[in-house]
């Protein structure tokens, strides 16, 4: 078997070479709208949050990707000849987008989703090379990856679960699915965080949309697996991901706030069209449970169960029991899709982080009680809700809340 993998991984690395591309474009050459067109696809494919460090410059790189074999580290995507593309034609630029190469010829990580920018239209290509093209250059030399797999095993995996090729449309469906599809398989790469991987990181394209892990968070299910509480409707859809929230669903965190927050950049048309197909993925499904009933009298709970009946009524219960139609009112938490998810992450975040907006934007907000509840207490809590929310019981509660403290010092 090694023989044979060896064997694919070499003759993969000899098709490598460093393509004769001419040099990269002038800035002036760039039309004005082209440029804006490139801005509104790098929105959707929210761009900026993997290229971005945490205070640093807008794409230049930095940012940390997790994976299960090592960190890989935002590339810079400005202008600058040094660290960034300054120096890249668009034909290398294309080849990395459709290939996964790099101007060198190197294999790139798949940490990078060329599996679903591969599908992009040359003229979007084209686009989003002339909007990057044209922004400021910054001079920043990005870590080193960490990730313990030679570049050369690339080729590997790119055998068995790369299938590069331009999207093409079925003439006969709905042009909104169609474009929906196109900008969602494409460069939104929605399947990246909502489809589960195998052991060697490609996605389980037979489990599509049945929910993913991404950063510590769980990317709810899509599909007809979905078990948000309330049906999601294209509206509803259309409202949530322009602006993070919707009327009878959960505000947008962790990873999918910096998605809601890109995407209310982008034309309404085109969020849409996404909606309409996030939707669509759901037509074989109810896209709702019935609300679970009331539990038992406190009398007849656990401790636990009581005591985090206790820390709820004392530190959520004032503003979810009474909506959000009330002054200063929250999602009634039965309609909250944390708390009915397969595993707890998503909810011990969001009690111990709260939901902060970023400086300057108006937003709903959620506090913190990172501060306020001991690890027990956050415990019980989070059980608790759990247990309201009709799902079965979690396992390891205590040890993902430990996890999740660790994960912030």
């Amino acid at each position: 078997m090694l023989v044979l993998l060896c064997a694919i991984a070499g003759a993969a690395c000899s098709t490598r070479t460093v393509i004769d591309s001419g040099a990269p474009a002038a800035t002036t050459a760039f039309p004005k709208d082209r440029i804006a067109k490139g801005a509104t696809l790098a929105a959707i494919g929210d761009c900026a949050s993997c290229h971005t460090a945490k205070d640093g410059k807008p794409y230049a790189g930095g940012f940390p990707v997790s994976t299960p074999f090592g960190t890989v580290y935002g590339t810079n995507l400005t202008p600058d000849p040094a660290t960034g593309l300054g120096r890249w034609s668009e034909a290398e630029f294309r080849r990395a987008l459709r290939e996964g190469i790099g101007d060198h010829g190197e294999h790139l990580y798949p940490a990078f989703p060329y599996d679903h920018f591969t599908l992009l239209h040359d003229d979007d290509i084209g686009a989003l090379y002339a909007f990057l093209m044209t922004r400021d250059p910054v001079r920043n030399e990005v870590p080193a990856n960490t990730v313990i797999v030679p570049r050369a095993f690339v080729a590997v995996w790119k055998k068995l679960y790369f299938h590069p090729g331009e999207f093409r449309a079925d003439p006969s469906r709905d042009p909104r699915l169609v474009r929906g599809e196109y900008l969602a398989e494409s460069l939104g790469h929605c399947g990246a965080c909502h489809t589960p991987r195998n052991k060697l990181g490609a996605e389980k394209k037979d489990e599509a949309y049945a929910g993913g892990e991404v950063g510590g968070w769980h990317a709810p299910a899509l599909n007809a697996g979905s078990t948000s509480p309330a049906r999601w409707t294209a509206d509803a859809m259309t409202a949530y991901l322009s602006t993070g929230i919707a009327d009878d669903h959960a505000i947008a965190a962790g990873p999918m706030a910096g998605v809601t927050r890109n995407l209310g950049h982008v034309p309404k048309d085109d969020v849409e069209a996404i909606a309409a197909y996030a939707v669509s993925l759901n037509s074989g499904g109810s896209g709702a449970r019935a609300a679970p009933a009331r539990r038992a009298a406190a009398g007849d709970r656990a401790d636990s169960d009581v005591n985090g009946a206790r820390i709820y009524a004392g530190a959520c219960g004032d503003c979810h029991d009474r909506g959000r139609a009330a002054d200063g009112g929250a999602l009634p938490l039965q309609l909250a899709i944390a708390p009915t998810l397969p595993v707890p992450s998503n909810l011990i975040h969001i009690v111990r982080d709260g939901i902060v907006p970023q400086a300057g934007e108006r937003s709903r907000w959620m506090p913190s009680f990172a501060g306020t509840l001991t690890d027990a207490e956050m415990t019980d809590l989070v059980t608790f809700l759990r247990a309201n929310s009709g799902y079965p019981p979690w396992t390891g509660v205590p040890a993902a809340v430990r996890e999740a403290k660790q994960a912030r010092e």
